[in-house]
């Protein structure tokens, strides 16, 4: 066979290989994607009354992992909320299913709070058990699960970022589900910027997440380390660079440290543009008050939206608490962050 041949039987190989490939192209090439699995296990719905899968039928559904104190959760909602409006009407359902990872976001009446402070308007499964966590194997926080109107789980996302893509996946699968569902031109998503929705500054996010409680503590700097469930008094030694240290009376539980005596204050050597902190008030029902340096000195310019330009803050729920938003160069900082009441729980440092 001459070359000419061999090039026109290769030729005539890859078109039938391509028109098969193309036959191939319908609702049955998915038939391999896993079903959505049940939303059973909720100890309680917001917004809505409890979804199942007979009543997502033929509906795009997306499905978001969060948890209220999450710094990547709350940077991630304002892309959700945007296709939660823009697409209602083309038949993209949003079901935000809420899975603690602290013990205080298993209160219902704190989620109810975050939910409505975070202008929540969807459905928000409360999954204080991890049942549904546990149903589609989940793993992070937050996580996307795209779900086309065969009910068929057709792309995941884990962890935030990727919102194009995300965003892209939700038309397509709008448009496969019938032309009365296309998508229609819509603006870009409008990035909520006044607090903690501000995408991280990856550049010079040279710190990382930092769990206060003795079960996931790391870069303790205080001498003779952590005294586990005993009250002790600390000294905040001399951190360095991502290390952290307690100063007054405290005790570290599992999950947090509770300051025993007013006037205690946690400190941290850090680099990045941001810096939050889980707080909480533990039985105190009284707001607690706080007040933090920058290098000894008050942040001025550099305070996150819980504080002032001097340092005040105050404690008002169990939350997320940005304490830091750097408006000029980054650099290596020391936070000191000093409690005037007793009764504070100290529960996780994060970084943006």
């Amino acid at each position: 066979m001459s070359i000419l041949h061999r090039i026109a039987s290769l030729c005539r190989t890859l078109t039938r290989l391509a028109v098969l490939a193309a036959s191939l192209a319908t609702p049955a090439v998915h038939a391999a994607e896993p079903p959505m699995p049940r939303l059973d296990g909720a100890v309680g719905w917001l917004n809505s009354p409890p979804l199942t899968l007979e009543s997502l039928r033929g509906k795009v559904v997306l499905v978001d992992f969060w948890t209220y104190s999450c710094i990547n959760c709350l940077r991630t909602l304002p892309h959700v909320r945007a296709w939660a409006q823009r697409y209602a009407g083309q038949g993209l359902v949003v079901v935000g299913v809420h899975t603690p990872e602290f013990a205080f976001e298993k209160n219902l009446a704190n989620v109810q709070r975050a939910t409505t402070d975070l202008k929540i308007g969807f459905p928000v499964a409360i999954d204080s058990n991890f049942a549904i966590w546990r149903s589609f194997q989940n793993r992070a926080w937050p996580a996307f699960y795209l779900v086309d109107a065969q009910g068929r789980v057709r792309h995941q996302q884990y962890g935030e970022g990727d919102f194009d893509a995300t965003e892209t996946m939700i038309q397509s699968l709008l448009k496969e589900a019938g032309p009365a569902a296309a998508p229609k031109p819509v603006p870009p998503v409008a990035l909520d910027t006044s607090g903690v929705g501000l995408p991280p500054d990856m550049r010079n996010a040279k710190s990382s997440e930092t769990y206060v409680g003795y079960q996931q503590a790391e870069g303790f700097a205080s001498p003779g380390g952590v005294f586990p469930d005993s009250a002790h008094a600390y000294a905040p030694g001399m951190p360095r660079l991502n290390e952290w240290g307690l100063s007054g009376e405290w005790t570290v539980r599992p999950e947090f440290a509770e300051l025993n005596r007013a006037g205690g204050s946690v400190v941290y050597r850090f680099h990045a543009r941001d810096l939050h902190l889980v707080l909480g008030r533990g039985s105190a029902g009284k707001p607690l008050r706080f007040q933090l340096t920058l290098d000894g000195k008050p942040p001025g310019a550099d305070h996150g939206v819980d504080t002032d330009a001097a340092g005040n803050g105050v404690i008002d729920g169990e939350r997320l608490y940005q304490l830091v938003r750097q408006q000029g160069r980054i650099g290596d900082r020391t936070i000191e962050i000093r409690f005037l009441d007793a009764g504070v729980r100290a529960f996780a440092f994060t970084f943006g």
